[in-house]
């Protein structure tokens, strides 16, 4: 405003404050009272900015149209005042029939809307009851109505979300609200960098529903995909198979050679490495391996659904909260001395051989699972496509059908998830 004042030749007189803009000692004594309502305001801006991410981060309702399939009730969350969601059943099974439908391949938004018009389904949140493909879209690419599993924590978290509640927490029952960090660009679009919240209130759709619903959004090609890596289809999926850690892509020979380096090896010599590695040779390796593991499963003989094994999540979790405390680990290396050093390497290879024993079980939990015979046979049909596959196709084949690889100059251990 003083600014403005000033353009024009405005000069400012304050007859309570003795404020006359006309003078030197004016101008000095008003330019200090703007600095500190300058600092004042922003300090309050702060204040409520830092109140609504920490009332958002802890799950309370922050207000807003209230979504399609619930209703709002009072709620009691951490012994104050909020609100909840609760299902309302018919306008439930309206936004279960959507998710059925759009996460099967062939259908489209469009082929949705025709059928809610063809069959007389009325849209509840809008005023006419007519559907529109926006609204649609954004309803699919919500997680308010998930049933958040750990199957829903480890796709957040490969797409790097950043997730406010422990993995133990995601035990299929709760929705969950997705914030927008504006740095990483709009939460529709983009999951990486996004903050993911277990809500209080009960999911409607299914975690397996949901997730292929959303990363058919994702596979969409007039959206921006939120993959990390882009130098090798198995990132996040390739590690070291003498430390645990993650392999990553470095190119030699002016960039046309890509190999496979340890960055446990690269950041601290704290591993001998996994040896020569050329990720062309082990990319096609892991190729003819996932063609021949599907070859093998009798899709025939397969019953479609998942069989839910409480001890599966169980080791499911536990493997999550080791990789989460190697990861915290391996962060204070760079500032450790000696016995720190000892203490790190020492509570790794405790920490890995526990992940080891894990993972054995679920190797021999795995032959009492089934997975959807409908899935192995979209798998199969991708694989034989594998050439005609963009980057992000292969990143969701590779999802879908392993957990882990560790690879050494001798071996390539692959662990599959069923």
């Amino acid at each position: 405003m003083m600014e403005e004042f000033q353009k024009f030749g405005v000069e400012f007189v304050s007859c309570n404050e003795k404020f006359d803009t006309s003078t030197p000692m004016g101008r000095a004594m008003l330019n200090i009272c703007i600095v500190f309502a300058q600092l004042e305001r922003e300090t309050i801006q702060m204040r409520v900015t830092d109140a609504y991410l920490s009332r958002s981060r802890k799950g309370f309702y922050m207000g807003g149209p209230i979504p399609m399939g619930f209703k709002l009730e009072p709620y009691m969350l951490d012994g104050k005042k909020t609100s909840r969601y609760v299902v309302d059943p018919e306008p439930a099974e309206i936004i279960k029939l959507i998710y059925s439908m759009y996460a099967q391949p062939q259908t489209s938004y469009g082929d949705i809307v025709r059928y809610m018009e063809a069959n007389g389904i009325r849209n509840p949140v809008s005023k006419d009851g007519s559907w529109g493909r926006t609204q649609l879209g954004d309803t699919i690419k919500n997680p308010i109505y998930v049933q958040a599993d750990l199957e829903l924590y480890r796709f957040f978290k490969n797409q790097g979300t950043e997730i406010h509640n422990s993995p133990e927490d995601f035990i299929g029952t709760n929705g969950c609200y997705l914030y927008e960090d504006k740095s990483a660009g709009n939460k529709a679009r983009v999951l990486n960098g996004q903050h993911l919240v277990l809500a209080p209130h009960e999911g409607i759709v299914p975690s397996d529903v949901w997730i292929a619903a959303r990363v058919k959004c994702l596979n969409n090609k007039s959206i921006s995909k939120p993959i990390k890596a882009h130098n090798t289809w198995l990132a996040g999926k390739i590690k070291c198979g003498n430390c645990g850690h993650a392999l990553v892509v470095r190119r030699g020979n002016k960039g046309r050679v890509r190999y496979l380096r340890c960055v446990h090896r690269i950041g601290s010599h704290g591993c001998v490495g996994a040896g020569r590695l050329f990720a062309n040779a082990v990319e096609e390796n892991v190729l003819q391996r996932m063609k021949e593991h599907v070859k093998e499963y009798d899709v025939t003989s397969q019953p479609v659904g998942r069989q839910q094994n409480p001890l599966v999540h169980e080791l499911n979790i536990k493997l999550e909260q080791i990789a989460a405390e190697i990861n915290s680990l391996m962060d204070k290396v760079s500032s450790a001395n000696s016995v720190l050093m000892e203490y790190i390497n020492k509570r790794v290879s405790e920490l890995d051989a526990q992940s080891k024993t894990y993972r054995q079980q679920l190797i021999e939990l795995s032959a009492t699972m089934s997975t959807p015979r409908h899935d192995m046979i979209e798998l199969a049909e991708r694989l034989d496509r594998w050439e005609e596959l963009d980057y992000d196709d292969r990143r969701v084949v590779v999802d879908e059908l392993i957990q882990k690889v560790a690879v050494t100059d001798q071996t390539v251990d692959i662990q599959w998830r069923y």
